[in-house]
């Protein structure tokens, strides 16, 4: 299983994204100490999770990780990240259901998310505070 999401695994996990687009650049016949300044450029954008705000681990990123950088969507603003529409589409599915065990359920998920699938309607409408948000 897992480890749950903290300010310290995401950290790790910003460090192994870095240092594998760091071997490929280098791997394409870069020098490694041309990286920093010549090396791609990669916006992350995140969701407000305390874990991922948290001033240390920003500073963190950037001291370590200068060729990352965080940006961070507008909170309530589900219209914006689209993952949400994937757990909308999910749920949708998912719900009014019967399962006769546990076991029958992780396996629809596991179709669903994993195995391609959920059908996700990306022309249904998303809920901001109230306003209906169209996403196409």
């Amino acid at each position: 299983m897992s480890k749950k999401g903290n300010s310290e695994t995401f950290h790790e996990q910003l460090k192994k994204l870095h240092e594998e687009i760091r071997q490929e650049w280098i791997n394409l016949g870069n020098l490694p100490e041309d990286f920093r300044e010549k090396g791609p450029k990669i916006i992350i954008i995140l969701d407000n999770a305390s874990y991922h705000k948290k001033k240390d681990v920003i500073e963190q990123v950037e001291k370590e990780l200068p060729n990352i950088r965080l940006e961070f969507l507008p909170a309530y603003s589900p219209d914006y990240n689209l993952i949400e529409l994937v757990w909308h589409s999910a749920k949708e599915y998912i719900a009014n259901r019967e399962f006769e065990n546990k076991e029958e359920l992780e396996k629809v998920v596991n179709q669903l998310l994993n195995e391609g699938g959920l059908i996700i309607k990306w022309s249904r409408k998303l809920k901001n505070k109230g306003n209906a948000v169209n996403v196409t």
